[in-house]
């Protein structure tokens, strides 16, 4: 394995190719699988600024 990227060998080249694609693969798979419907922030109460409020509730735990 060379130390610089100008003068490594062909071998050293495609193996930076398949690691980079390797870890874009799982990038890409962990975000597909992830579970982030569970979650509803859109429902939120306005507030109006100035006014002193209580907020009640469960909140959602993240893990």
């Amino acid at each position: 394995m060379s130390a610089s990227m100008y003068t490594a060998d062909r071998s050293t080249h495609l193996k930076i190719v398949v690691v980079g694609l390797l870890c874009a693969t799982v990038v890409a798979v962990v975000g597909i699988f992830a579970n982030v419907g569970q979650f509803d922030l859109g429902t939120a109460p306005l507030v109006k600024a100035g006014q002193p409020t209580i907020v009640g509730g469960k909140l959602p735990a993240v893990r």
